[in-house]
């Protein structure tokens, strides 16, 4: 089959959930039988290369996020299109606008999209943005051949939303652990909690951090702390104390495995998105997890790990002697091999496709 990607910045993957996905789909041979083309943002890449894993790359040059998104996912589908491709994943909704025609002009091409986990409920978009996201949602669920999505609690909203069934394939986590040391020294001398995120207000950020602040626990915060006024502001507010140790994003592999791997515990603040890579990915680790409060966490642990909702009920954990925490670890190690794993993922995805 002729199969085309549509919706990343590209491969190699550098950075994002759904790059991590394409680049462990093609790890397990989604090109050995198909032909597999993956459109790039030139504007990402100093090397273009022209093949990577069996999949031909293809370059549009446009900036694959922001509102250019929508031009760059537009120009994708379209250009799959014309290579006569008899089936488009799209990761994302922000070019969903031109489904219908699509389908009109070229009904023979399957298409199938992954939602994306509700973007337009992000409180970083402005009303009007949050508008049309919801409306390219729509326009996805409506005018693709397969829907998916990536937690069970958003397969139910599509179900009561728009009276669609769609089909519920999360994430891998085990790329962050394989082919790594089994014990690595600590990146420092004291013991800590750890966090790895976007710094939006919707990751529970000032919480969490003035959760730790009523505590003299460390934790050390790696996140994009320069990227926005509200991270800028967190990092001033809470400089001053000495537990609280706020580090921009890692991209080594290495150095994030080590402080992953040698973290007393990982605490997830996400409350929007669905199922997050992160944590998959963190769940592999064998190590404590504390998560809000919300239906997307709580199904992505099965029930496991130790849920809080605000600062109060945060620090009541962090003080306690997280008996309940450590009793949860061989529970959410289970789970993440049985459910989040690349392997697991890829099948799925094939299956969606069509693929053999």
């Amino acid at each position: 089959m002729r199969v085309s990607i549509v919706g990343i910045v590209g491969v190699p993957a550098s950075y994002g959930g759904f790059e991590t996905l394409v680049e462990n789909l093609l790890s397990n041979g989604m090109a050995n039988n198909n032909s597999v083309a993956v459109y790039c943002s030139s504007k990402s890449y100093t090397v273009r290369q022209k093949y990577y894993k069996g999949a031909s790359l293809k370059y549009i040059d446009l900036n694959a996020n922001g509102i250019s998104s929508i031009a760059y996912d537009i120009i994708s589908i379209f250009s799959a299109i014309k290579n006569r491709s008899d089936c488009i994943l799209i990761l994302g909704v922000s070019g969903a606008i031109v489904l219908p025609i699509i389908r009109l002009i070229q009904p023979k091409t399957k298409i199938v999209t992954n939602i994306d986990g509700l973007e337009w409920k992000r409180d970083k978009w402005s009303r009007l943005a949050k508008s049309f996201l919801k409306f390219s949602e729509k326009l996805a669920v409506k005018f693709s051949h397969v829907v998916i999505t990536d937690n069970q609690a958003i397969t139910d909203y599509v179900q009561d939303e728009y009276n669609k069934a769609s089909v519920t394939i999360a994430y891998g986590g085990d790329h962050a652990v394989l082919d790594m040391p089994d014990s690595v020294e600590s990146p420092v001398n004291f013991e800590y909690a750890l966090s790895v995120c976007r710094i939006e207000p919707e990751n529970s950020v000032g919480l969490i951090l003035e959760a730790y602040s009523l505590t003299n626990k460390n934790i050390i915060f790696i996140g994009n702390w320069q990227n926005s006024e509200y991270g800028q502001e967190l990092r001033e507010k809470y400089s001053g104390f000495n537990n609280i140790h706020m580090l921009d994003p890692i991209y080594d592999v290495g150095l994030l495995y080590a402080y992953r791997s040698n973290a007393s515990a990982y605490v997830h603040g996400h409350t929007a998105g669905g199922t997050n890579p992160s944590l998959v990915e963190m769940m592999h680790f064998s190590v404590p997890i504390l998560a809000f409060d919300c239906c997307y966490n709580r199904e992505t642990l099965k029930g496991q790990g130790t849920f809080f909702s605000n600062p109060d009920s945060l620090k009541e954990v962090i003080n306690s002697n997280q008996e309940k925490c450590t009793k949860s670890i061989l529970e959410v190690k289970s789970i993440a091999n049985r459910f989040y794993t690349w392997e697991v993922i890829a099948k799925k995805y094939f299956s969606a496709l069509g693929l053999n």
